[in-house]
């Protein structure tokens, strides 16, 4: 029964990542134009207003005031085989719905020095909803949460070659989570539910410096720091009979998290007038994530002394991903790019549930960029993401046995448009 609300109350554990194109539970999707080179040369290319999430010291290179907006769209599917369960149940996956990450951004150079941006896009969210007598469910149900930026940043080119640029960031968490609780009197029957909401706003930063080695070939180093938040809320429990019953209501919540800190480097070289080529390597911190602890104030009942404090183990490790890229300058209205990128999963085997249930993926890439005039450029992207099978074990007095084979994919399609003034 520990075992059953314990889950539940991961608020952000449920942040699986089984739509997002990035690992963990964090989003790849802030720029449609480089998610057309698999964001490949996301920190050295500065092609448009993007660059203030993709490095701010890349708002050096635009000349000129401009506004990109756009979102790109996913949609996922999963298939679960060899699922055994000692309640038995449904196993029919495509648990996440088609989700949207939307990205605006605003630069202004305000003189040959400095310049100015904001920011607002999507770093981390997911949605997971499985269905009715799902056969994992005391495992996992629905899970939403999502977290949504907004970076004023600057940027200050020293000399002809070195740029830095800075930006606070302004972050808002919120989510909610339900699984199911094992009624012991009768089970796999009258199950209780558990449900999970919080939020919280807390601060970060993006820093970046670009150097730019000649005409042809830049590089550039983006620093994306962590975020340490408090969520506030409430868990409430359900069920009828003297154990779920004793202990349900609604009550005071919190959740300390670490969103972790990520550096990508990445190079970006012109090989000619109609060649650009890409390259670029990303790592994050997930080992912060090593446990998360709930603590929960006023509870009462037959589940009270257990619930108080409810901790359960991660053991996330760093990851690294990888990407390479390319575009073509087909005319000077039209630009083609493609990419290729090797994403590792933080999660380790032993932890492996169905809120989280990915594993190291693969991720191909197409793009395209139309400048109908030097003022506008509307860009699209397409991006298929293949997973290895990812393995769940899991087994407790609470919840008993529930082990699949999850095979994920997900499609992601994008747009964006950026004016210049």
């Amino acid at each position: 029964m520990n075992r059953a609300l314990k889950t539940g109350l991961t608020l952000a554990i449920g942040a699986a990542s089984s739509y997002s194109l990035a690992s963990g539970f964090a989003i790849n999707e802030q720029s449609v134009s480089g998610m057309g080179t698999a964001f490949a040369g996301r920190s050295s290319s500065a092609d448009d207003a993007t660059t203030v999430f993709g490095n701010p010291a890349g708002m050096s290179r635009l000349k000129r005031e401009q506004i990109s907006a756009g979102a790109a769209m996913i949609y996922a599917r999963t298939d679960i085989d060899d699922a055994r369960s000692t309640l038995g149940g449904s196993n029919d996956g495509d648990m996440v719905p088609a989700v949207a990450a939307p990205m605006g951004y605003y630069v202004k150079p305000l003189d040959d020095k400095w310049s100015f941006g904001l920011g607002m896009y999507v770093p981390f969210g997911l949605i997971t909803d499985y269905e009715t007598g799902y056969a994992g469910r005391y495992y996992g149900d629905r899970s939403e949460v999502r977290v949504i930026t907004l970076q004023p940043t600057i940027s200050y080119r020293i000399n002809d070659q070195l740029s830095v640029g800075f930006g606070p960031t302004i972050n808002r968490i919120d989510g909610e989570l339900t699984s199911s609780v094992l009624n012991p009197l009768s089970p796999g029957r009258n199950d209780g539910k558990v449900k999970v909401k919080g939020d919280d706003t807390a601060l970060g930063f993006n820093a970046g410096v670009l150097f730019e080695l000649d005409e042809k070939t830049r590089f550039g180093l983006t620093y994306h720091s962590k975020v340490d938040y408090t969520l506030q809320g409430d868990t409430t429990v359900s069920g009828s009979g003297p154990v779920l019953g004793s202990s349900a209501g609604k009550y005071d919540a919190s959740l300390d998290l670490e969103t972790p800190e990520s550096v990508d480097f990445s190079m970006t070289h012109e090989l000619n007038d109609a060649w650009t080529l890409y390259a670029g390597s990303t790592w994050t911190r997930w080992s912060r994530l090593k446990e998360i602890k709930v603590e929960n104030e006023g509870l009462r009942g037959l589940l009270a002394p257990a619930l108080g404090t409810i901790t359960e183990e991660q053991e996330w490790r760093d990851t690294w991903a990888y990407a390479v890229g390319t575009a073509y300058k087909l005319n000077p209205q039209w630009t083609l790019r493609a990419g290729l990128a090797i994403d590792q999963s933080p999660t380790r085997n032993e932890f492996r549930s169905p809120r989280i249930p990915t594993d190291d993926r693969k991720i191909f890439s197409l793009g395209a960029a139309w400048s109908p005039s030097d003022d506008v450029t509307v860009d699209v992207a397409y991006s298929y993401l293949k997973e290895d099978d990812a393995d769940i074990n899991q087994a407790s007095p609470g919840k008993l046995r529930y082990s699949s084979t999850f095979k994920n994919s997900a499609h992601g399609l994008g747009a964006q448009v950026t004016f210049r003034f």
